[in-house]
């Protein structure tokens, strides 16, 4: 049984909306990096195809975007002194900062060696963009 919007008590008027927005992230690999940050969250995809991805975070009217980008470059993280410095991550709150760290890392993410904070994992999705667990 496929799962429809009325059946997981969204109503169909918030497609509707006009007030909504997102973040949008880069990539090279519009598939791997959408199937990651749904499997991650557990967000629905709402559409998915080579140019980009939009991923439904279930309420308000917020979004995940997905680009591709023909010249995308992987960010370095930490970047080097001089070099060009993160513009945004994700932070996501979590309960169980190892269980969840480790589950991450199994859907795909990598786990730097520098963790500035004992609280926070600061791990790189498929795409190398940083993005933060903590508690």
């Amino acid at each position: 049984m496929t799962e429809t919007d009325e059946s997981r008590g969204i109503s169909p008027e918030r497609w509707n909306r006009k007030d909504w927005w997102g973040v949008v992230i880069d990539t090279d690999d519009v598939e791997t990096l959408t199937l990651f940050y749904s499997r991650l969250r557990g967000w629905r995809i709402w559409k998915m195809d080579t140019a980009g991805s939009a991923l439904d975070l279930g309420e308000g009217a917020g979004y995940l975007g997905v680009q591709h980008n023909p010249a995308y470059v992987r960010p370095v993280w930490p970047a080097p002194e001089g070099a060009q410095q993160m513009m945004l991550h994700l932070d996501f709150q979590v309960t169980d900062l190892e269980a969840e760290t480790a589950r991450a890392v199994e859907l795909g993410a990598e786990l730097p060696e520098h963790q500035p904070q004992d609280d926070v994992r600061v791990l790189l999705d498929p795409a190398g963009h940083p993005f933060c667990l903590y508690t």
